[in-house]
């Protein structure tokens, strides 16, 4: 367990591609989406923050439930949230639609948080991936101030703050496929997603 970190799973999203249906609760192999999420932090984190605006549709779970402070939608209201709610100086954050993630791929960014640093966040081909990744409380007055300005681009906030970055190479060396960023956006991504759970030997929370 890590006691210095909490794990934060954002559940504030419109789902708007799914008609606004709760994506989190989409069933994968007879379990929704969101429960694997929680297996894994249960395994890493002694606290766990649900950022909902709907918190009673999370009571079955026991974990924290909080909701954003600032009213704008988006994925940095949602940090800044489990920030502020958080009982320890960083959070790991991740979507709501993630099914994938693993105890491996979280504690590989967990490796990386040293003093003097505000974020962690692995790299990929693609890019930065700003929603599977551990942020300080010290980052919580700049985000608050993105915040009220209105400006909503996570990675604006770190632009001149010391942020570590994982190389590509080494997140793919911990998950070849990428499979830890895969998240849930439309009907075809859940499609592949039961695709993936029904080939032979997989597993989503090794």
């Amino acid at each position: 367990m890590n006691p210095s970190c909490c794990g934060v799973i954002l559940a504030g999203g419109l789902s708007s591609r799914f008609e606004g249906r709760n994506k989190a609760f989409f069933e994968l192999n007879g379990r929704r989406i969101i429960d694997p999420i929680i297996d894994v932090f249960r395994s890493v984190f002694e606290e766990i923050l649900i950022v909902t605006n709907t918190p009673l549709n999370y009571l079955q779970w026991d974990v924290a439930l909080v909701t954003d402070v600032f009213t704008q939608r988006s994925s940095l209201t949602g940090i800044h949230a489990g920030l502020f709610y958080s009982q320890t100086p960083w959070v790991f954050v991740t979507a709501c639609d993630t099914p994938f993630i693993t105890k491996k791929m979280v504690e590989l960014v967990l490796s990386k948080i040293k003093p003097g640093v505000v974020a962690v966040m692995p790299e990929t081909p693609a890019g930065t991936e700003p929603l599977f990744a551990a942020y300080s409380t010290e980052a919580l007055p700049t985000i608050e101030q993105h915040l009220k300005e209105g400006k909503f681009k996570i990675q604006r906030v770190f632009s001149r703050m010391r942020v570590v970055k994982i190389p590509a190479a080494k997140v793919m060396a911990a998950d070849p496929e990428l499979w830890t960023f895969f998240n849930i956006n439309t009907a075809a991504d859940f499609e592949r997603a039961k695709k993936r759970l029904a080939g032979p030997g997989e597993s989503s929370n090794s």
